[in-house]
């Protein structure tokens, strides 16, 4: 997968400056999980309110890397008005992403929009799991695992 090398930075940056929802936790939030990678330091709470089956709003809270600020950023901007099923089928879809699974730029599994920028991580593959933090997290919060998520 081509990606463009100064959409792809630019984007990040912006995301680490600038995030979506940061220190931003939903009214009611009921739907919660916090996942650290240790070997960069990154740590994140996701905040969910999920009523009726759609998650009606997300935010994240924690310190990391501008690669983990910026996926963590970037996943909590399309969760919004997602139903529980489409969040996980999104948050396996970008995890296979990271993994290698879905490589083609016609694949139908490749992410939407922006988050398909994130597979500009691949060029630097010890980052990968910064960029995959917030994809297991979103997951454990889905199915309000009570366990903390660790990237090792």
């Amino acid at each position: 997968m081509k990606i463009d090398r100064d959409l792809y930075e630019d984007t990040i940056l912006d995301h680490n400056r600038n995030p979506f929802h940061y220190m931003f936790l939903p009214q009611n939030s009921n739907h919660k999980a916090y996942g650290f990678n240790p070997l960069c330091g990154d740590e994140f709470t996701i905040n969910l309110r999920i009523a009726d089956g759609v998650i009606q709003e997300a935010g994240f809270e924690g310190v990391g890397c501008a690669i983990s600020v910026a996926s963590t950023s970037m996943m909590i901007e399309v969760l919004e008005g997602l139903n529980m099923m489409e969040a996980t089928a999104l948050a396996q879809r970008m995890m296979a992403f990271f993994h290698g699974e879905v490589t083609s730029s016609h694949d139908a599994e490749l992410p939407p929009g922006q988050l398909a920028l994130l597979g500009g991580v691949f060029d630097h593959p010890e980052r990968i799991k910064c960029a995959n933090l917030a994809w297991f997290i979103l997951h454990a919060a889905l199915q309000k695992e009570s366990n903390t998520v660790c990237t090792e």
